[in-house]
């Protein structure tokens, strides 16, 4: 029960009644005085329960390009669905990456959620690894292992021209075969990104996330012990990435590959090793947060939500690139947001866009974003009864002119019905600056996103 002085009972009732439609004998049964008390007893379920939903288009920040006027991409891209509620609600900027870690999606993303990273960081192949499947041992360290696409002596790319994750199952399968025992296993993911799992490894090893170096030479970046104790770790690693080229190279898939223009998957690249991590469920972090669910087609985010306890939600024709699923993603959220608290929605294309330097192409998939995902989700909310804050943002920068990603902070914006709007207009990394929010860091975006509305 929730009690209210009668003169802001009545405020308060005047401002919300077109959402709560009480019925009049539900609200002649709630406004029953006690005697000799100023105070009216209300049932506090009368009040509108507060969904969030964050849409994250991930790698979407950017530098200005001189190309487009010296504007980044989200200033020069057309949004008029991120501007408008840009300009309804408040905006900022936050800090997504912690001093001392690394800027990958792995950090970003936890840091957004509201995760102390000196308390729960095991690299990224850990959290791969629970989204398929494979429930790590404590004397087990995984890491994510890229397929990749090498030429003589230099890393091409880290996609390997965006092998299908079919044909990756069978060059994985292979690699276990020839190379796994009972120490090494290799587990299939998804496209190029996979998983290596080390029984009695040491993961004190330096390791250099392949898309940090495109069409640099790979010898110079294998892996380094950070300690003499993991020196042992890094040969086998080492031999590992050397023995897959030898194995790969002759592989009737990459014969056909290299026969249709395509790149090979002519190597591993094992990077981000850790241990299972000590991660607490959002809904015992935040009690408010009591069920949600994430949508994405990255093993990475899927593997956040399952240690943060969110129901894992798979959509058809979503692919991790450009060519995604728009519409059924932002329908799938749509849909979760009638039984669920917190709904993620990750849309990773802007991120592979930026990876590949391709400014018009990160253009069209901001312009995706907005037209085909945030535009229908605002339109069908304005209908709802129930109140949703909605709130908007990168994880991290991924310029284009630099191929990878950066630790500047990001712009966000939040928004639900009856904010107070600050004076910014549009939604990008200048205009944000000027929000009401400031610049956030560590848990304070999470909080500030489910005390919208109270």
């Amino acid at each position: 029960m929730l009690l209210l002085p009668v003169s802001l009972l009545i405020s308060c009732l005047l401002q919300t009644s077109n959402k709560l439609r009480i019925k009049s004998e539900e609200l002649r049964v709630a406004l029953i005085a006690e005697p000799d008390s100023s105070l009216f007893t209300l049932p506090s379920s009368l009040f509108p329960h507060m969904k969030y939903l964050i849409i994250l288009g991930d790698g979407m920040a950017d530098w200005a390009v001189p190309a487009l006027g010296n504007k980044t991409l989200l200033q020069y891209a057309h949004t008029p669905n991120m501007d408008r509620l840009a300009r309804m609600g408040r905006t900022g900027m936050l800090k997504t990456v912690a001093d001392g870690f690394h800027p990958g999606s792995e950090v970003a993303n936890m840091s957004v959620l509201g995760y102390d990273l000196n308390e729960v960081y095991e690299g990224r192949g850990v959290l791969e690894a629970a989204n398929i499947g494979v429930d790590l041992a404590p004397d087990e360290i995984a890491a994510r292992c890229n397929l990749v696409c090498v030429e003589g002596d230099i890393l091409k790319n880290h996609s390997s021209g965006h092998i299908t994750t079919e044909e990756a199952d069978v060059l994985i399968q292979y690699l276990q075969e020839q190379l796994g025992d009972e120490w090494v296993h290799f587990h299939t993911g998804v496209q190029y990104r996979h998983l290596l799992v080390i029984k009695g490894g040491d993961k004190r090893l330096h390791c250099t996330p392949p898309h940090d170096v495109p069409l640099q030479p790979f010898h110079p970046l294998m892996v380094k012990p950070e300690v003499p104790e993991a020196q042992a770790t890094a040969d086998l690693v080492n031999h590992l990435i050397l023995r897959s080229q030898e194995l790969l190279a002759r592989h009737p898939l990459n014969l056909k590959r290299i026969s249709e223009g395509k790149d090979p998957a002519n190597s591993i690249w094992p990077w981000s090793f850790g241990n299972r991590p000590n991660m607490r469920p959002l809904s015992v972090m935040y009690p408010t947060l009591e069920h949600g669910s994430v949508i994405s087609a990255v093993d990475l985010i899927n593997g956040i939500g399952y240690y943060a306890g969110l129901r894992r939600i798979s959509v058809e024709g979503a692919t991790g690139l450009y060519d995604t699923n728009y519409e059924n993603k932002a329908a799938a959220a749509l849909e979760a947001l009638k039984t669920d608290d917190l709904v993620y929605l990750h849309i990773e294309a802007s991120d592979e866009a930026g990876h590949e330097g391709n400014v018009s192409l990160k253009l069209s998939t901001i312009e995706n974003l907005d037209h085909r995902a945030v535009g229908p989700i605002v339109e069908a909310l304005e209908a709802w009864d129930e109140p949703v804050t909605i709130a908007i943002l990168p994880d991290h920068p991924t310029p284009c002119e630099h191929r990878t990603h950066t630790a500047e902070p990001v712009p966000f914006l939040i928004y639900y019905p009856g904010i107070e709007p600050d004076s910014v207009q549009t939604f990008d990394e200048f205009s944000c600056q000027q929000g009401a929010y400031g610049l956030l860091e560590k848990d304070e975006f999470i909080k500030a996103l489910i005390s919208a509305g109270k």
